[in-house]
């Protein structure tokens, strides 16, 4: 069963919660994080990406990055730009995109259920990025960006959710600039603390959205405090890392789209005569096309739209096969594009459902060949992986809205 426990939070004065808050590090490239930061003192982002106050020059894995995080992130705490709760409690954060609101507990989860399979996982890990993390948390000995983890909906959760939300005003309400609303409730009564407890105690498995590389450099970082603490009691805060925590019913995933540069040798005829062997091919027109149900794509070209569906004696009962971005990577991208490990080639790219078709077009009219649209990945589909041990390919899930750094540091 679940353990997510309370902790002192250290977090941003209500005042500037909305300065301090930053979309995840790993939302920008090296000279976007630059720009960003630009006249916003405040930004999380400085922190999560201290190469932003070096010399353009220097290599973002040098010693002097994790220092400046660590420099940084005790400086502002020193000027009151944090403050941290006395006391262990729960927060409730919850966002709001295009009027759809979805509502999570922040609190710590055990390493131990990242390790027991307790906490699911459905993607690999690159070791490159997990060691960018790995010194980043232990230089600044606190965990910065939260691991987005998804659970089955309890109505127990639910109703305690909506009674702290009735009693108390949020500590942080406040709009970021893509328009997403950020409202923050601190959950500090001793038995709606113990409630919770109990309430995770009672779920089986939470599994990770969003956070894979957070996650696993935040467990490799407590297992080093481990080696280098063999009477640890299991109740250190490096046995935990930081987490919010959404019901299932709540949680929007967007289609997570490709374009590839090339054709592959082929014409456009030839290409086109080259997937009917599996799939069936529409010319739609004009018109952006988005697809409305699973094992169907958008298939933008030569300044016209496609809709292919693949043919049903291809489809499988298998839960990662049968997903539309395994489908169009085996029956598409790699026999036909060439597109043999999409996570090294580097004629693919991909572009999240927020971006929307228009960018697609632009690609493909531009630096690239051919786009293709996707219908997004369900909860249900990632909670079905993830439970038969199983992996998804590269790029399967775009969750929106994205969860701001800086708004809670968990100090380890």
């Amino acid at each position: 069963m679940a353990i997510v426990r309370p902790f002192c939070a250290v977090r941003p004065r209500s005042d500037i919660a909305n300065q301090v808050a930053a979309l995840p590090y790993d939302v920008y490239n090296r000279e976007e994080a630059r720009k960003e930061v630009q006249g916003k003192p405040y930004s999380f982002l400085n922190i999560d990406r201290p190469e932003t106050q070096l010399d353009p020059n220097i290599d973002i894995y040098d010693d002097a990055v994790y220092q400046t995080a660590k420099y940084l992130l005790h400086r502002h705490i020193e000027a009151g730009v944090f403050v941290q709760d006395c006391s262990p409690c729960y927060y409730i954060y919850e966002l709001t995109m295009d009027g759809r609101t979805q509502t999570g507990i922040v609190g710590c989860s055990a390493i131990d259920d990242y390790e027991s399979g307790v906490i699911k996982k459905h993607e690999n890990t690159r070791a490159d990025k997990e060691i960018d993390r790995i010194r980043h948390v232990d230089t600044c000995n606190a965990q910065t960006g939260p691991i987005f983890l998804a659970y089955r909906s309890q109505k127990e959760i639910n109703t305690l959710v909506s009674e702290v939300k009735m009693e108390k005003r949020p500590t942080y309400d406040f709009t970021s600039e893509d328009g997403i609303r950020h409202c923050v409730w601190k959950i500090s009564n001793p038995q709606q603390i113990r409630s919770l407890e109990k309430a995770f105690d009672k779920i089986p498995n939470t599994y990770i959205a969003d956070g894979h590389h957070r996650a696993a450099s935040a467990v490799k970082v407590g297992q080093g405090r481990r080696n280098e603490n063999t009477d640890y009691t299991g109740n250190e805060e490096f046995n935990y890392f930081l987490s919010v925590l959404f019901p299932d019913d709540q949680l929007y995933i967007m289609d997570y789209n490709r374009t590839v540069k090339d054709l592959n040798g082929y014409s456009c005829h030839e290409f086109l005569e080259k997937i009917k062997e599996y799939f069936v091919v529409r010319l739609v027109g004009k018109e952006a096309f988005s697809p409305k149900e699973k094992h169907s794509f958008g298939m933008y070209i030569d300044s016209n739209w496609y809709e292919i569906k693949i043919k049903e004696k291809f489809i499988s009962d298998d839960p990662v096969k049968s997903l539309d971005v395994s489908i169009l990577q085996d029956y598409l991208l790699d026999p036909i594009l060439g597109i043999h490990d999409p996570k090294k080639d580097k004629r693919i790219d991909f572009i999240g459902g927020i971006r929307g078709l228009k960018e697609l077009e632009r690609r493909a009219d531009s630096d690239m060949r051919i786009s293709f649209s996707m219908y997004p990945t369900t909860i249900e589909e990632l909670f079905a992986v993830a439970d038969a041990n199983m992996l998804m390919p590269p790029k399967s899930t775009w969750f929106e809205p994205k969860l701001r750094s800086g708004l809670f540091i968990h100090q380890i």
